[in-house]
């Protein structure tokens, strides 16, 4: 089923381009066939169903390769996040039980200390040069091994394991069936209208379920995949203009450096017919000087690797209501519950927890049943952590992460909103905001702020422009301009990480 994704394009868009890379380009035939080699080259290893293999690599054409030669030799791909420290990779690896390891050159060191502590893994592939009892990846795809016929993969087998974060503790790992994976790809093409026309520009970590959604779904539907070994605004503007794209699809923050790069002007975005922002929270303004820049949509949505992807997102031809994630996937079940029983669903203007249930929920956590039974409800519906309201049409906007929530003399206070009216702010180009400690209110709001080149602000200023627009509590009580936000692989705000910044000036 999914295995199945390049084979049917293949036969479907023959040479067409299907990937672009700063390397090399491939056509749906040679991504096809060069999978094919991979998925022998892994048989012939002792690779077969059911076996798990990692993936450890920045984005690069080898990756995606490999992906679908691990699922054409029947295993079960385990993307593994590029920003992970060895330890933490020690911890994936051992956890999912990895037969074998696919790796970028710059990890395969760091790799190659891991393994030795883990008798499991067999194999090491790397994606560049040889290091230590590491093969190339070159070589691997020059064995030509006998293919033999493709293993049959049932929709319910298992495909993925994912690993979240891992910001409360060790990371959990996400098990992702054939179904749920081809569903989003499939069920995200579709409202969003891909067509073998698109041409897409991302920087999105393949590994990633928003990075791997875009690159699969533009499969799907025969387009080509522009892939960035990682985002930078001005390469990211260059790809845009030269490549004549019709798609970008990222985080807030792309958007926001992008917005805010002086270069800008000097490239022609006229190609675009519609983007895409997932990942987190972003603010309206940002949405409104995006689309006013490029005349086209930019379209909100939102999901987690829990689901494979997307959960929610609009349609391309409904409504776009800014400042709302949009409404389910089609077939995927969405609504708001009450913090204290699941059961009860709120109100329609009434914050809760948001739930999801449907073909696209995973499995529950591979070797965890008590961590599944804390998210996975009985009946099916998935625990998301974020706080959200219904409007009286359906659509769903998200307030802000449970665990983010700033509690200030017993109100809570949520940071994506302090954010929002941040961005309204002609000199800031980015805001962060977290808790600082206060010895009477418990937490107060502070805002880190990266500000737009060539402009300044003062903290008075920031904190009174804020006035008007947020409640006396909720206002920030201190602001930090920095020169940069912590970020994850996928260019998400890590809030939790915000205090290293303090740290940091505290030592300057």
């Amino acid at each position: 089923m999914l295995a199945q994704i390049l084979t049917r394009a293949a036969a479907r868009f023959g040479t067409k381009t299907a990937l672009i890379t700063d390397i090399r380009s491939l056509s749906y035939v040679e991504l096809d066939l060069l999978s094919d080699r991979v998925a022998a080259a892994l048989a012939s290893r002792g690779i077969s169903s059911g076996d798990c293999v990692s993936l450890y690599a920045q984005n690069r054409w080898e990756w995606v390769v490999a992906y679908h030669g691990v699922l054409k030799a029947g295993a079960v791909v385990n993307p593994i996040n590029v920003m992970l420290t060895a330890n933490e990779v020690r911890h994936v690896l051992g956890d999912c039980g990895a037969r074998a390891i696919l790796c970028g050159p710059d990890k395969a060191p760091a790799v190659i200390d891991v393994v030795r502590d883990l008798p499991g893994i067999e194999h090491v592939v790397s994606f560049g040069e040889a290091s230590g009892d590491a093969i190339t990846f070159a070589a691997l795809l020059a064995e030509r091994a006998p293919r033999t016929e493709m293993p049959t993969c049932a929709p319910s087998a298992l495909s993925t394991i994912g690993y979240t974060s891992g910001t409360t503790g060790h990371p959990k790992g996400a098990m992702q069936s054939h179904r749920a994976v081809f569903l989003n790809c499939a069920l995200t093409a579709t409202m969003h209208v891909r067509t073998e026309r698109d041409v897409v520009v991302t920087a999105l970590p393949a590994p990633h379920v928003y990075g791997n959604v875009v690159i699969n779904s533009i499969f799907m539907a025969g387009g080509t995949v522009v892939l960035m070994e990682r985002f930078d605004p001005e390469g990211a503007l260059e790809r845009i203009s030269r490549y004549r794209a019709t798609l970008f699809e990222g985080v807030p923050t792309m958007y926001m450096t992008m917005l805010a790069h002086p270069s800008l002007g000097r490239f022609d975005l006229s190609s675009l017919t519609r983007c895409t922002v997932g990942g987190q929270t972003i603010p309206e303004a940002v949405m409104d000087a995006w689309e006013d820049r490029v005349r086209a949509p930019l379209i909100e949505l939102w999901g987690m690797t829990e689901l494979a992807g997307l959960g929610t997102t609009h349609a391309l031809y409904a409504p776009n209501v800014h400042g709302s994630i949009g409404v389910g996937l089609p077939g995927i079940e969405v609504r708001v519950a009450a913090f204290d029983d699941a059961a009860r669903a709120m109100r329609a203007g009434e914050p809760g927890e948001l739930m999801v249930r449907g073909p696209i929920v995973m499995q529950g956590y591979f070797n965890n049943e008590t961590a599944t039974r804390d998210t996975i409800e009985p009946d099916g519906w998935l625990h998301t952590g974020d706080v959200a309201v219904a409007d009286d049409r359906g659509y769903f906007r998200i307030v802000d992460r449970r665990k983010d929530m700033i509690i200030t003399a017993g109100y809570n206070v949520y940071p994506a909103e302090i954010e929002r009216v941040l961005a309204l702010h002609p000199a800031v180009a980015m805001s962060a905001v977290g808790p600082v400690s206060d010895e009477f209110k418990g937490e107060l709001a502070r805002a880190y702020v990266v500000l737009r080149p060539g402009v300044t602000a003062s903290e008075e200023e920031l904190i009174e422009f804020c006035r008007p627009h947020l409640a006396a509590y909720k206002l920030p009580r201190s602001v930090r301009f920095v020169d940069d936000l912590p970020k994850t692989s996928t260019g998400k705000i890590m809030r939790r990480q915000l205090r290293t910044l303090d740290q940091a000036s505290s030592v300057t």
